[in-house]
């Protein structure tokens, strides 16, 4: 069962936007410089809009599942303090950046 920090990250169920979120996450890295990196958040407001602050909120989780999906087929790495991390239990603030 997924936790989530309140009631508005619990907004969206499970694999929601999934695909969504990852081609998300992939297209800001595009954009950015080799080795730049993204907030997961910046792929949860292009998704979920900024009308109102529930409509991204509610996808940070499913954005930190995206970006774990992404990790584990080899995609990004996820990064903090510019070390990479293990995405699986990082917490906190992080960071995705292309491979």
């Amino acid at each position: 069962m997924a936790k989530y920090c309140s009631d508005v990250c619990s907004g969206y169920r499970l694999g929601e936007r999934a695909a969504e979120l990852e081609t998300a996450i992939l297209g800001l890295l595009a954009e950015r410089r080799k080795g730049e990196t993204i907030c997961p958040s910046e792929a949860a407001k292009l998704v979920g809009g900024t009308a109102e602050r529930r409509d991204w909120e509610g996808l940070m989780e499913p954005a930190r599942d995206a970006a774990r999906r992404l990790v584990k087929a080899g995609r990004i790495v996820v990064t903090q303090k510019d070390k990479v991390v293990d995405a699986a239990t990082a917490k906190g603030a992080i960071r995705l950046r292309l491979k």
